[in-house]
């Protein structure tokens, strides 16, 4: 009997250290994630402000085609951050479930 108790103890056990073992393993992916995004996002910044530059300079430029760009860096930032919050809302529901 006291052998079977120590059998169900140990099988308890190992399920624990797996399920924690899980959640770590999901905390450094979403930390990977996170600073795989925040690079990206800054590529992106950067990239914008040297298109802005540019546009500003293009003096042949027509003001609907500059209008155009604008709300293409603002449509990309938008969807850049929509697929951010999702991601993130994504690991929250499964971190949640350990």
């Amino acid at each position: 009997m006291a052998q079977k108790q120590t059998n169900q103890k140990q099988t308890k056990e190992k399920k624990m250290d797996q399920k924690q073992m899980m959640k770590q393993m999901l905390e450094m992916n979403k930390v990977a994630c996170d600073t795989t995004f925040q690079t990206i996002t800054t590529i992106q910044e950067q990239s914008e402000a040297m298109t802005k530059k540019l546009i500003a300079q293009a003096t042949w430029m027509p003001e609907e085609g500059k209008k155009a760009i604008d709300e293409w860096l603002a449509a990309y930032k938008k969807g850049r951050d929509n697929f951010k919050k999702m991601v993130d809302d994504a690991f929250d529901k499964v971190l949640k479930s350990f």
